[in-house]
């Protein structure tokens, strides 16, 4: 019998997959447990309808990420970090700083999950970090931290 899998089937398939198994594993199983669904000729091409609009809007995700990638690639961001007399930071400069500054600097909103830095900043100076755009599509930039002194701190 063939069926459209609704979910993830461990061991069988990911959701969306169009599969053939036994009658009676997909009448006692998958079928009663909502994970699956009969393919009938007008299931099957709705299924690969879907799948082609997924494509789609994939691709076009892909050439806006590649857009953004060139904007952004190699660029410098500035970031003012709270520091002492001895010329090191106050803590560290986080991802959602470094997004804050991207959106200021640039205009582009960066989600901070995405932002990877290989260490993390607590040095003043010259910092190479990646985002990740889309999948496959990353962007390398050059973070620039300068210290701003204790005493000018706002309370």
């Amino acid at each position: 019998m063939q069926v459209i899998l609704k979910r993830d089937v461990n061991k069988i398939g990911s959701a969306g997959d169009l599969l053939e198994v036994s009658d009676g594993y997909a009448r006692n199983f998958l079928l009663p447990r909502g994970l699956a669904e009969e393919a009938t000729t007008g299931k099957i091409a709705d299924m690969k309808t879907r799948q082609q609009n997924r494509k789609a809007k994939e691709e076009k995700e892909k050439l806006a990420s590649e857009e953004v990638k060139k904007k952004l690639q190699d660029r410098l961001i500035r970031v003012e970090a709270i520091g002492g007399e001895n010329g090191k930071l106050f803590g560290s400069v986080t991802a959602a700083q470094i997004a804050e500054a991207i959106e200021a600097q640039f205009g582009i909103r960066i989600d901070k999950k995405n932002i990877r830095l290989p260490d993390p900043v607590r040095q003043p100076g010259n910092h190479a970090l990646s985002i990740r755009l889309h999948a496959g599509v990353q962007a390398g930039m050059i973070l620039s931290v300068e210290i701003r002194g204790a005493e000018n701190r706002n309370p």
